[in-house]
Protein backbone atom coordinates (compact mmCIF):
# COMPACT_ATOMS: atom_id res chain seq x y z
CA UNK A 1 0.00 0.00 0.00
CA UNK A 2 1.27 3.39 -1.00
CA UNK A 3 0.62 6.21 1.49
CA UNK A 4 0.59 9.76 0.22
CA UNK A 5 -0.90 13.15 0.96
CA UNK A 6 -3.29 14.33 -1.74
CA UNK A 7 -3.64 17.96 -2.70
CA UNK A 8 -6.24 17.66 -5.44
CA UNK A 9 -9.54 16.45 -4.02
CA UNK A 10 -11.42 15.52 -7.16
CA UNK A 11 -15.07 14.45 -7.23
CA UNK A 12 -13.90 10.94 -8.18
CA UNK A 13 -11.55 10.72 -5.18
CA UNK A 14 -14.19 12.16 -2.87
CA UNK A 15 -16.64 9.51 -4.05
CA UNK A 16 -14.12 6.72 -3.46
CA UNK A 17 -13.30 8.01 0.03
CA UNK A 18 -17.00 8.30 0.82
CA UNK A 19 -17.37 4.59 -0.04
CA UNK A 20 -14.47 3.73 2.29
CA UNK A 21 -15.98 5.93 5.02
CA UNK A 22 -19.42 4.33 4.77
CA UNK A 23 -18.12 0.75 4.76
CA UNK A 24 -15.82 1.53 7.68
CA UNK A 25 -18.56 3.17 9.74
CA UNK A 26 -21.01 0.32 9.10
CA UNK A 27 -18.34 -2.16 10.27
CA UNK A 28 -17.24 -0.26 13.40
CA UNK A 29 -19.95 2.19 14.52
CA UNK A 30 -22.58 -0.40 15.38
CA UNK A 31 -24.32 2.06 17.71
CA UNK A 32 -25.42 4.22 14.74
CA UNK A 33 -28.65 3.52 12.88
CA UNK A 34 -28.69 3.45 9.09
CA UNK A 35 -30.56 6.76 9.20
CA UNK A 36 -27.87 8.34 11.39
CA UNK A 37 -25.14 7.08 9.06
CA UNK A 38 -26.95 8.62 6.07
CA UNK A 39 -27.38 11.90 7.95
CA UNK A 40 -23.68 12.08 8.86
CA UNK A 41 -22.63 10.95 5.37
CA UNK A 42 -24.00 14.21 3.97
CA UNK A 43 -21.26 16.13 5.84
CA UNK A 44 -18.33 13.88 4.89
CA UNK A 45 -17.50 15.42 1.48
CA UNK A 46 -17.26 18.87 3.07
CA UNK A 47 -14.98 17.49 5.80
CA UNK A 48 -12.77 15.80 3.19
CA UNK A 49 -12.35 19.08 1.33
CA UNK A 50 -11.86 21.21 4.44
CA UNK A 51 -9.29 19.16 6.37
CA UNK A 52 -5.80 20.60 6.05
CA UNK A 53 -3.94 17.32 5.38
CA UNK A 54 -5.67 14.44 3.61
CA UNK A 55 -3.65 11.23 3.29
CA UNK A 56 -4.73 8.13 1.41
CA UNK A 57 -3.47 4.57 1.34
CA UNK A 58 -4.01 3.00 -2.06
CA UNK A 59 -3.20 -0.37 -3.55
CA UNK A 60 -1.78 -1.12 -6.98
CA UNK A 61 -5.06 -0.18 -8.66
CA UNK A 62 -4.79 3.31 -7.14
CA UNK A 63 -8.15 2.88 -5.42
CA UNK A 64 -8.05 4.05 -1.77
CA UNK A 65 -8.33 1.37 0.91
CA UNK A 66 -7.98 3.83 3.80
CA UNK A 67 -7.55 7.51 4.54
CA UNK A 68 -6.79 9.93 7.32
CA UNK A 69 -7.15 13.65 7.83
CA UNK A 70 -5.08 15.77 10.18
CA UNK A 71 -5.10 19.41 11.17
CA UNK A 72 -3.37 21.47 13.84
CA UNK A 73 -1.94 18.45 15.69
CA UNK A 74 -5.27 16.63 15.74
CA UNK A 75 -6.26 13.46 13.90
CA UNK A 76 -9.60 14.49 12.44
CA UNK A 77 -10.44 11.24 10.65
CA UNK A 78 -9.07 7.75 10.11
CA UNK A 79 -11.14 5.22 8.19
CA UNK A 80 -10.24 1.86 6.67
CA UNK A 81 -12.23 -0.32 4.31
CA UNK A 82 -13.29 -3.43 6.27
CA UNK A 83 -11.07 -5.70 4.15
CA UNK A 84 -8.04 -3.50 4.98
CA UNK A 85 -8.45 -3.79 8.75
CA UNK A 86 -6.08 -5.85 10.88
CA UNK A 87 -3.15 -5.52 8.48
CA UNK A 88 -1.24 -2.66 10.11
CA UNK A 89 -2.57 0.00 7.74
CA UNK A 90 -4.24 2.09 10.45
CA UNK A 91 -0.99 2.03 12.41
CA UNK A 92 0.99 3.11 9.33
CA UNK A 93 -1.40 5.99 8.64
CA UNK A 94 -1.38 7.17 12.25
CA UNK A 95 2.43 7.02 12.37
CA UNK A 96 2.52 9.03 9.14
CA UNK A 97 0.31 11.65 10.80
CA UNK A 98 2.49 11.74 13.91
CA UNK A 99 5.71 12.06 11.89
CA UNK A 100 4.52 14.52 9.22
CA UNK A 101 1.81 16.57 10.96
CA UNK A 102 2.69 16.28 14.68
CA UNK A 103 -0.58 14.50 15.49
CA UNK A 104 -0.97 14.34 19.26
CA UNK A 105 -4.77 14.38 19.78
CA UNK A 106 -7.76 12.36 18.61
CA UNK A 107 -11.44 12.20 19.53
CA UNK A 108 -13.30 8.87 19.43
CA UNK A 109 -16.81 7.70 20.11
CA UNK A 110 -16.96 5.99 23.49
CA UNK A 111 -19.30 3.44 21.90
CA UNK A 112 -16.50 2.34 19.54
CA UNK A 113 -14.26 0.35 21.91
CA UNK A 114 -12.12 -1.00 19.05
CA UNK A 115 -11.04 2.55 18.17
CA UNK A 116 -10.29 3.38 21.79
CA UNK A 117 -8.23 0.20 22.14
CA UNK A 118 -6.33 0.95 18.93
CA UNK A 119 -5.40 4.47 20.05
CA UNK A 120 -4.45 3.29 23.54
CA UNK A 121 -2.23 0.64 21.93
CA UNK A 122 -0.67 3.45 19.87
CA UNK A 123 0.20 5.46 22.99
CA UNK A 124 -2.84 7.68 23.47
CA UNK A 125 -4.81 8.09 26.71
CA UNK A 126 -8.18 9.62 27.54
CA UNK A 127 -8.01 13.03 29.17
CA UNK A 128 -11.62 14.20 28.80
CA UNK A 129 -15.11 12.82 28.15
CA UNK A 130 -18.28 14.53 27.00
CA UNK A 131 -21.74 12.92 27.19
CA UNK A 132 -22.78 14.26 23.76
CA UNK A 133 -21.10 14.53 20.38
CA UNK A 134 -20.33 17.85 18.66
CA UNK A 135 -23.82 17.92 17.10
CA UNK A 136 -25.52 17.34 20.46
CA UNK A 137 -26.28 13.69 19.72
CA UNK A 138 -26.34 11.01 22.44
CA UNK A 139 -22.90 9.69 21.51
CA UNK A 140 -20.31 10.25 24.26
CA UNK A 141 -16.91 11.34 23.05
CA UNK A 142 -13.49 10.50 24.46
CA UNK A 143 -10.72 13.02 23.93
CA UNK A 144 -7.34 11.36 23.80
CA UNK A 145 -3.75 12.61 23.58
CA UNK A 146 -0.37 10.99 23.14
CA UNK A 147 1.37 10.01 26.35
CA UNK A 148 4.72 11.59 27.00
CA UNK A 149 7.74 9.42 26.33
Amino acid sequence: MKIEEVQERTPELTGQLLEVWEASVKATHLFLSDGEIERIKAYVPQALHAVEHLVIAAGETGRPAAFMGAEAGSLEMLFLAPEARGKGLGKRLLQYGIEHFAVERVTVNEQNPQARGFYEHMGFCVYKRTPLDEQGGPYPLLYMRRREG
